[in-house]
């Protein structure tokens, strides 16, 4: 089953990794991120664990764009 993930919740994590890569990150930023994970597991029914995984794959790990 693929993990569905909100873009509010992808632009999250991003400002949280884009902080974290400045060594700026606050405690709001990531009690708002681990938040807005448990929501969205909860929402759609999916283990948190799996959402928080796959949305760390996808901001910090993205795969590269497919070749033509």
């Amino acid at each position: 089953m693929a993990i569905e993930l909100s873009d509010e919740l992808i632009q999250l994590e991003e400002k949280a990794w884009a902080e974290i890569q400045a060594m700026e990150l606050t405690v709001e930023t990531a009690a708002a991120v681990q938040a807005a994970i448990t929501a969205h597991a909860e929402a759609t029914e999916q283990s948190r664990y799996d959402v928080e995984k796959e949305l760390k794959k996808r901001v910090r790990h993205p795969e590269p764009p497919a070749a033509d």
